[in-house]
């Protein structure tokens, strides 16, 4: 189980990581809340360890950026926050579970493969003949791999994971350009331009919603 573990404690992290690594999870560590956002953009996680209280961005800006986007991924949010307000504010930003410290850990490991067999259904997502295997972080059209560049890749990836529902360019823009902060917005419309060219013969279209974003849509067959 492939598991990113977000959290501000030095102690804490270097403990739960070699301890879960001994009962067979592969483990990518952060303390900081954008990078946890950048690691989550660049690979699949089964699913994610969320500490509330870290650095560049608190655990519920982590959460909100998370499911803003459309990404489903599991989130057992952890933390020394006992209130219900938190619990609640958590759970409501987006938590799939909560488990407040000190904890037990054979009970953090049978919640993460609770939360794991229960997204194991979504292991795709799909819209016309395009597939997107969360697993493996590639797409495939008839059985063979589809080609694309990086910020290709990454722009079909935000728009599958919610067929026929808008993606702010805005949102787009942040996520295709995260590593070029001084992109303009016209940046995201030359993306879009060179991947509807490559999804022309795969059933799959992005429209052009004006002043709401971008979708993903099955090609209507002609009558």
């Amino acid at each position: 189980m492939n598991l990113l573990l977000v959290e501000d404690d030095f102690d804490l992290s270097g403990a739960l990581t070699r301890v879960l690594q001994r009962r067979g999870f592969e483990i990518t560590s952060t303390n900081n809340g954008l990078e946890a956002l950048r690691l989550i953009r660049a690979q699949v996680f089964n699913v994610v360890v969320l500490d509330l209280t870290i650095h560049g961005l608190d655990g519920l800006q982590v959460l909100q950026r998370l499911r803003g986007s459309g990404n489903a991924t599991p989130v057992l949010v952890l933390t020394a926050r006992g209130a219900v307000g938190d619990k609640v504010a958590g759970l409501n930003a987006g938590a799939d579970d909560y488990l407040a410290k000190p904890f037990d850990l054979d009970e953090l490991e049978a919640r993460l493969r609770a939360l794991a067999r229960r997204s194991h259904g979504n292991d795709e997502y799909r819209c016309g003949g395009v597939v997107f295997d969360r697993q493996s972080g590639g797409f495939h059209y008839n059985g063979k791999p589809l080609e694309l560049a990086p910020r290709e890749h990454h722009l079909l990836k935000s728009l599958i994971q919610r067929p026929g529902h808008a993606v702010p360019k805005e949102r787009l823009l942040a996520q295709v350009f995260a590593d070029d902060p001084l992109a303009q917005a016209d940046a995201i419309e030359v993306v879009v331009h060179r991947l509807r060219k490559k999804l022309l013969v795969t059933g799959t279209e992005i429209m052009t919603l004006r002043g709401l974003g971008y979708a993903l849509r099955e090609q209507e067959l002609p009558l």
